[in-house]
């Protein structure tokens, strides 16, 4: 429950609102065709599992493929990846928190970074509590998640086949037809948001590495993955095309999730601050998930002499507090954003979170393919549960996500910023790394070639 829960996050129940807004219905085929790619590389890294279970995150077969350096920098990746989710997660409970002002005036008084402060401190404190804290709140929150999506996609279903009025317009398919067909915005508007849907599919690698660490991977590891191609579809794209054949494309915005948005027009009062709670659990569940995961990894990192000592820290209740007390500090930026640009705060850092998204999905691809090719030199033998196609699905999938970075670029002014960003984020990285080697080779060479 919690490996499909955490693959559901704020990128769908915040950022496809603002998305469909931009691209329409078309957003399904964005949707569809990351969801394609997403798999491939769940497919990459079940390969990379089979080949060799790893307790850690697939960091490890970065420092086994390419070697101490890569790992440093596919590590620091993804932390960013996580520190970043953090920031969205606050501002996305603060924009929830911001809808209930029609329902309670003194809400209104309240500035939005109030509220992102609150939602950090609140899911830090249980985070430092204990493992089994974590474990308990994340199983409750993303049963809501998957219950709130089956529930909306049961009620949609029923409001299109008994053709039932929605805001005082008829559902169907002559929704799309007469607000514009498909891309009523043209197709660029389609193409540019392929970075907000990667983020929304952001975590799925999670069914892979938790797979990679049961008992019996070689049973558990093609069921978990391959199943994901039913989650995507029912629970991505069959979630889109509902909405776009409950309401127009326009009737939806951003800073609104549009399931609320679909309830708040339904003509039931209250269902829609119902569904507005939920999505509010499943924003703190992202952020609970988000800090705890960024504990273990810098604790990972650490003892691999790659971060601070500090952030290898763990306390008697085995939380890892060093490494989410410093996601934590990071994530107070979010904090700061929220006071200073409110209302674009969620797609700076939800573009900033993609390109660790974009950067680690790569990762785990060109480790496959470097398997792949000691395989056929007769290094090492390839398992019977490989990425299908490899290698050629493989440099595709890496020219979607060198497009997917380059379209970003064109996201004026934000995915623009974002793309410059990495002027200082390279350099941030060679500098890391080399204050961090001699103590990173000295841990290797203790480790007696054991890549993780």
């Amino acid at each position: 429950m919690i490996a499909i829960g955490g693959a559901i996050g704020t990128g769908l129940f915040m950022g496809a609102g603002g998305r469909l807004a931009s691209a329409g219905p078309s957003l399904v085929i964005s949707y569809a065709v990351c969801g394609f790619f997403a798999f491939m590389i769940l497919r990459a890294l079940g390969e990379l599992v089979m080949h060799r279970p790893s307790s850690g995150s697939f960091v490890s077969y970065a420092r086994e493929f390419f070697g101490e350096k890569a790992a440093f920098v596919t590590g620091w990746l993804y932390w960013l990846n996580w520190a970043m989710t953090a920031i969205v997660d606050i501002t996305a409970v603060a924009l929830y928190m911001n809808f209930f002002r029609k329902y309670w005036a003194p809400i209104a008084d309240v500035p939005q970074w109030t509220w992102a402060l609150a939602a950090l401190l609140l899911v830090l404190g249980l985070n430092l509590i204990s493992v089994k804290v974590f474990g308990e709140l994340e199983f409750w929150f993303a049963l809501i998640k998957v219950v709130a999506l089956v529930a909306f996609l049961i009620v949609g279903i029923c409001f299109v086949i008994f053709g039932t009025p929605v805001d005082g317009q008829q559902v169907g398919f002559s929704l799309i037809s007469g607000n514009g067909g498909l891309f009523p915005n043209g197709l660029l508007p389609a193409v540019v948001v392929m970075q907000g849907v990667v983020f929304a599919y952001a975590s799925i690698e999670l069914i892979g590495t938790a797979a990679g660490e049961t008992e019996h991977p070689e049973k558990i590891m093609p069921k978990a993955i391959n199943t994901v191609v039913i989650r995507i579809a029912v629970f991505y794209v069959g979630t889109l095309v509902l909405l776009s054949l409950l309401l127009p494309y326009s009737s939806y915005h951003a800073g609104e999730s549009p399931f609320v948005t679909f309830f708040g027009s339904i003509g039931v009062g209250g269902v829609d601050a119902i569904m507005n709670l939920v999505v509010l659990t499943a924003a703190l569940s992202s952020l609970n998930a988000g800090l705890y995961s960024t504990g273990r990894i810098m604790r990972s990192m650490s003892l691999a002499g790659s971060a601070p000592k500090f952030a290898g820290r763990m306390n008697k209740a085995g939380v890892p507090y060093g490494g989410i007390a410093m996601t934590a500090v990071v994530a107070l930026l979010g904090v700061v954003l929220n006071a200073v640009v409110p209302a674009e705060a969620f797609e700076i850092v939800l573009n900033v979170a993609s390109l660790g998204i974009i950067s680690t999905w790569a990762v785990i691809v060109l480790c496959q393919m470097e398997l792949t090719k000691r395989a056929k030199r007769g290094e090492l033998e390839r398992p019977g549960f490989r990425m299908p196609g490899a290698p050629v699905t493989g440099w595709i999938t890496l020219a979607f996500l060198l497009a997917v970075l380059i379209l970003m670029a064109f996201d004026s002014p934000v995915g623009t910023w974002t793309i410059a960003s990495l002027v200082i984020i390279i350099p941030a990285l060679m500098f890391g790394w080399r204050m961090c080697r001699d103590r990173v080779l000295e841990i290797a060479a203790a480790r007696d070639g054991d890549a993780g």
